[in-house]
């Protein structure tokens, strides 16, 4: 099949593309290359990709109508993920307008050229940040996720719906699937794995946010794939609802559209997952007790009862197995060890 990969030089999208040229598929890969973090670590996942014949990359924003609308009626694919976003729910706080270009012009631009060019099944990233402060444990697709408490948070939000309108006026068929803390090798900077590896490596003190009782439903990265590619079988049907034992399918009752989980409903302790990377780097980390950060949440927790009964898979990569990929990653591409 042919797909295409906006946010491809990215870590979620590297790794996407990564699995599906090794499946010999034809990829296309668009990507603005972003400062948001170190352009060079996009460019050397990218020279990754580009060792493959059947991977092409288009280097342009989101924003850019023109370009983007190029690109996909040059490959004409018959499956897009839609991967390219501003992420970060505390750099939202700082500079939010990057968050309205290209999680929602961005966003609305690929949506009304995909109801000219109609794909067999488009796949959008949302976030677990959609539950805000629900306090109901684990997070299903049906409860309410009126309630953003950053602006990250709302843009997802705001995706969703325009999808779902997008879906039910041109029969795009579509599912947000809606992630959970994901890590492991190639990660971006600005999240935790990263920076307290690289702390805790130089001997440098680490910021343990919400005072370390916070806990994530953290998602090894090859598990995450997984179920992506999975998920691509799964092209919601309007009207056709899967059976749950014990729960409801997200379907629309209106469009071909549906919302899914990805995380393995194992939530993990803060302070456990710094402990992981400490046993990894056989190193005892400084920590600097900090109060909860605007925009955070204190808990997240999947159910992957969805995202079971339409693939037969959840996550299942214990926390000290992902730490150690990606701190054995870590230690590689920095010539550490």
């Amino acid at each position: 099949m042919k797909i295409f990969i906006t946010g491809a030089a990215g870590f979620i999208g590297y790794h996407l593309a990564k699995r599906l040229l090794a499946d010999d598929h034809l990829v296309c890969g668009y990507d603005g290359m972003t400062r948001y973090y170190d352009p060079e670590l996009k460019r050397s996942r990218l020279a990754r990709l580009k060792k493959s014949n059947a991977f092409s990359f288009v280097e342009a924003m989101l924003e850019d109508r023109a370009a983007l609308e190029t690109a996909v009626s040059d490959f004409a694919p018959d499956i897009v993920v839609h991967l390219g976003a501003q992420a970060g729910v505390r750099y939202s706080l700082e500079a939010p307008q990057a968050y309205i270009d290209a999680n929602i012009t961005g966003t609305f631009n690929l949506l009304e050229i995909l109801r000219q060019s109609l794909p067999k099944h488009l796949l959008f990233a949302s976030t677990s940040s959609i539950y805000g402060g629900n306090e109901t444990m684990p997070f299903n697709e049906s409860d309410r996720t009126d309630f953003p408490v950053s602006l990250y948070a709302a843009t997802k939000k705001a995706g969703e719906a325009m999808s779902h309108a997008y879906a039910h006026l041109f029969d795009i068929p579509t599912t947000c699937f809606r992630f959970f803390t994901v890590y492991g090798p190639w990660g971006r900077p600005d999240m935790a794995p990263y920076k307290f590896t690289a702390a805790i490596s130089q001997d440098q003190p680490i910021d343990v946010y919400g005072e370390g009782r916070m806990r994530r439903d953290f998602t090894y990265i090859d598990d995450l794939v997984e179920a992506i590619v999975r998920l691509m079988d799964a092209v919601p049907i309007k009207g056709y609802p899967v059976p749950i034992d014990g729960a409801s399918d997200s379907l629309s009752p209106i469009a071909p559209w549906r919302s899914v989980n990805i995380g393995g409903g194992q939530p993990t302790g803060l302070m456990d997952f710094i402990a992981a990377i400490e046993k990894t780097l056989g190193k005892t980390a400084k920590k600097n007790f900090m109060p909860m950060q605007q925009g955070d949440v204190e808990e997240t927790y999947a159910s992957p009862a969805l995202l079971q009964a339409l693939t037969g898979y959840k996550p299942d990569t214990t926390v000290d197995a992902g730490i150690a990929a990606f701190v054995r990653w870590y230690q590689d591409y920095y010539r550490l060890s």
